[in-house]
């Protein structure tokens, strides 16, 4: 071989190690690309892994607030509407337009409502009830509040006694109002109770030691009386002394029924049946009534604690008055006795009869001692029923019966479950 292929050979050798040089870098190139690009991919799908998952639990906390706020708030709604349910108060709210949003079943008891009105015009609702309806008017036509109003309400023959307080919701004239209301007809009833019982003891320690006097006066008259012998004195003046003996006997009774009256006896408390007490009333005075008096007890009669002695003589008292009215104008005597307990508890008791009943205008005078309408009358038969009644911590009432005549309304609180009769 020559020089030249020597030559020839040498530089093909080189340029093939260099080919074989440049393809082995541009594999590694190639294959560094390619390591790189896959990083690359590696690399992104995991940040958006990541962002796709802290997206995925932010969007699961919100939805666990969310659940947490209705949860909360459900909760809150029941227990609002469970305390609106349960206040022993009525509870009366009105839009701004009159319309009636919330009336609870306290409101609904106390006013007498049995189906849900709201929606309905509060005007139209309280038609029955206009006391309460002028005084939410008035609230909604002003911006001020209205405090602790005292309103009486008059439904099915009786008066009830409501305290009010109704206020603006927001301010100014474009708001609802929110009434509260509450019964306070056993607070008034017990406020006249007391200024009864207080008249009644005034006017005991008044007059009894002015009776006490007329008394012994009365005992002098009785007793020079008593000792003169009608046969000894002329025949002429013979009626005179009986009329004297009469008279003193007659006033020594009056005296007599009034110092019961300004001092009654000490009670002795204990359980008594009224419908039992009434009837043995009536019995005792079988003799003493009018031939043909009919006397009818009948209905329910709550125990209550009283004194059976002072309790017969009331009805012994509203018995025989009942009876001589019906004879006085006439009438053969029909005497009812029904006793009914309200939904309060109350005992009424009613004392019924067919005479010629008691004029509206002495209705509130005839439990006035010494007032009557009877010429023999004393005017203290009334009196001490009112009083025996208030000690009874009871009340009395006279209205009119379906028959025309006088109507005696007693209520007494009533200590045990009724008695049927």
């Amino acid at each position: 071989m020559t020089e030249y292929g020597y030559a020839f050979l040498g530089l093909t050798v080189m340029v093939a190690v260099f080919a074989g040089i440049l393809t082995f870098t541009l594999l590694r190139l190639v294959a560094g690309v390619r390591d790189a690009k896959r990083r690359m991919r590696q690399t992104g799908g995991s940040e958006v892994a990541m962002l796709s998952g802290a997206l995925q639990e932010a969007v699961s906390k919100l939805r666990a607030q969310e659940q947490a706020m209705s949860a909360r708030a459900a909760a809150s709604e029941r227990l609002s509407h469970q305390i609106v349910e349960s206040l022993t108060a009525g509870l009366l709210v009105v839009d701004r337009d009159g319309r009636i949003e919330i009336l609870n079943p306290a409101a609904r008891r106390l006013l007498d409502i049995a189906a849900d009105p709201v929606g309905t015009s509060y005007d139209v609702l309280l038609q029955d009830a206009a006391p309460l309806r002028d005084v939410i008017a008035e609230a909604l036509q002003g911006a001020n509040p209205i405090v602790r109003r005292s309103i009486q309400i008059a439904a099915n023959g009786a008066a009830s006694h409501f305290g009010v307080s109704v206020s603006p919701l927001g301010s100014g004239r474009d708001h609802g109002v929110i009434c509260l209301f509450s019964d306070l007809t056993n607070v008034v009833e017990l406020e006249e109770q007391l200024r009864l019982k207080e008249t009644l003891a005034r006017l005991g320690e008044l007059t009894a030691g002015i009776a006490h006097e007329f008394r012994n006066g009365l005992a002098t008259i009785h007793g020079y009386s008593r000792l003169i012998d009608p046969s000894s004195v002329p025949a002429t003046y013979r009626p005179y002394v009986e009329g004297i003996r009469q008279e003193a006997d007659t006033l020594g009774q009056v005296v007599t029924n009034f110092l019961n009256f300004a001092r009654p006896e000490r009670l002795s408390f204990a359980p008594v049946d009224l419908g039992r007490i009434a009837q043995r009333a009536a019995d005792d005075l079988r003799q003493e009534l009018p031939a043909g008096t009919r006397v009818d007890v009948s209905g329910d009669f709550a125990p209550t604690d009283g004194d059976d002695a002072l309790l017969r003589q009331v009805f012994g008292n509203l018995i025989r008055n009942a009876a001589e009215a019906c004879a006085t104008a006439g009438l053969e005597p029909r005497i009812a006795i029904r006793g009914v307990i309200d939904a309060r508890g109350v005992g009424r008791i009613t004392v019924e009869d067919n005479g010629p009943g008691i004029p509206a205008a002495d209705r509130e005078r005839v439990f006035q001692p010494f007032f009557t309408t009877r010429a023999r009358g004393t005017g203290l038969g009334l009196s001490l029923v009112q009083e025996i009644v208030v000690m009874h911590n009871g009340r009395v009432s006279v209205g009119q019966s379906a028959a025309g005549g006088a109507a005696v309304e007693l209520t007494f609180p009533a200590s045990g479950l009724p008695a049927s009769r």
